[in-house]
């Protein structure tokens, strides 16, 4: 995949850094697959930035992890569900690694800033925050677009086009398939395009050849023969609001 998405975003002329996670440690279920565990993770991340040739990203969950990613992965991701952690949250700042923290289903926009500090005072100004939606009652997130402007102020911002059609821990399984969190995925270009109109710095986008296949976030990943097709409309926004702002 990390081949595939690099020829699309190269072709686009599209900056890209490759995201997996060594441990799924808040899957849904105990009989979820979690991942390949710590040490080949992070050797299969390593094959794929020495290899693909493009900066990695992948998912902190425990202190004691952090030197042993840090010395591979160039960004270290703080998990929505541990964003208040802040020994986890320190720790990963002062690993001197740029640290993507992503906003809690459960946290308001403008208390960001407040996690984002924690970075700043571990002595990282290298920090920013992804939005990935809010808890709006169960098995359910919206988006408030709001809060892309409202973090902006202090710290650049990514937005998660398809975390946030999750549909959490909607799916409550059977004897032969264990419960997992279903999505919307054809919410994810228009939940996209909106974010880039509203200004943010980033997308973040789970991408899969055959989602139905995969082994987390199937349900609301971007099948890759779409990517090309939502890439362009994102610069085609991108590239109307930067021309709207050169209008007299």
């Amino acid at each position: 995949m990390a081949e595939v998405i690099k020829g699309v975003t190269r072709s686009l002329n599209l900056p890209f850094i490759f995201k997996a996670s060594y441990d799924k440690a808040n899957r849904t279920s105990i009989r979820s697959f979690r991942g390949p565990g710590l040490a080949e993770g992070l050797r299969i991340l390593k094959k794929v930035k020495d290899e693909v040739h493009v900066p990695v990203l992948t998912d902190v969950h425990e202190v004691q992890d952090v030197s042993k990613v840090a010395e591979v992965a160039d960004v270290l991701q703080i998990p929505a569900f541990l964003c208040r952690q802040t020994d986890l949250v320190v720790a990963a700042a002062m690993s001197e690694r740029v640290v993507n923290i992503k906003k809690g289903q459960f946290v308001s926009p403008w208390d960001m800033k407040h996690i984002v500090e924690k970075c700043h005072t571990a002595g990282n100004d290298r920090v920013f925050v992804t939005e990935r939606g809010s808890s709006f009652g169960y098995n359910n997130l919206v988006v408030d677009m709001r809060s892309l402007a409202i973090m902006r102020k202090f710290a650049p911002v990514v937005f998660d086009a398809t975390h946030s059609v999750q549909l959490p821990s909607a799916s409550h399984g059977d004897e032969d398939q264990p419960p997992a969190s279903g999505g919307q995925p054809e919410f994810i270009p228009v939940l996209a395009r909106a974010a880039v109109a509203a200004g943010v710095d980033g997308v973040f986008l789970e991408v899969h050849d055959n989602p139905k296949e995969a082994k987390s976030d199937g349900a609301n990943a971007l099948e890759s023969t779409k990517l090309r097709g939502v890439l362009k409309e994102l610069l085609a926004v991108h590239g109307a609001l930067a021309g709207a702002h050169l209008t007299p």
